[in-house]
């Protein structure tokens, strides 16, 4: 999915600028990285705030054309306000074609309902973890990554190295466990006790 903002340059900065913009239904934002300075920016504010209700959103390359200039930059933080669907101030990051990029990319996870451990055991699905760490250059960025639990029985777990990955897409672990658990099919609680009983019934 394709995603280009419009975006203007900010020259006046401060907390009472940024008030007066907000009160014009305009966003506060900066661009950094690369080899520029950081370049302070205003944005629309329902665009952003619509973009930022899209997972894709959070997890490609996007646009950003600043007065017809246009630059390749990732999303990397948003302040939003405690109660109201108020977006505060948005940061992104400048991409480099040539570089390789960190970013947390979503799992999709399919087939669950015919997985052989929920379909024909009643078994439950445990998801241990919903996003990856990946690194790739940035023409490789996948919006997400499949998860596919179609073979999966009762007490069967798929781990990161179990995934397929798109090409050019590595992910990076953390800590020592360098094969972590990303899903599992755990047993209902008391469905053992309630099989054991039925032949007795």
């Amino acid at each position: 999915m394709q995603f280009e903002l419009t975006a203007k340059k900010r020259t006046d900065q401060g907390s009472g600028a940024s008030r007066r913009l907000r009160r014009a239904g305009r966003v506060p934002a900066v661009v950094y990285g690369g080899n520029e300075a950081a370049q302070a920016i205003e944005l629309d504010h329902n665009t952003i705030l619509l973009n930022l209700r899209k997972e894709a959103f959070h997890a490609s390359v996007l646009t950003l054309d600043i007065e017809g200039k246009k630059e390749p930059v990732l999303l990397r933080d948003n302040q939003m306000h405690p109660y109201k669907a108020i977006v505060l101030h948005v940061d992104f990051q400048r991409v480099d074609p040539n570089q390789k990029l960190h970013q947390k990319v979503p799992l999709h996870f399919v087939n669950a309902d015919v997985a052989p451990g929920v379909k024909l055991s009643g078994g439950l699905v445990s998801h241990t973890i919903n996003e990856l760490d990946v690194t790739c250059l940035p023409a490789n960025l996948p919006e997400f990554i499949e998860v596919d639990l179609k073979d999966l029985k009762v007490g069967q777990s798929i781990h990161v190295k179990d995934l397929t990955l798109p090409k050019g897409v590595s992910v990076v672990t953390h800590g020592q466990d360098t094969n972590p658990v990303v899903v599992s099919i755990v047993a209902k609680k008391g469905g053992s006790d309630e099989a054991a009983e039925a032949p007795a019934a």
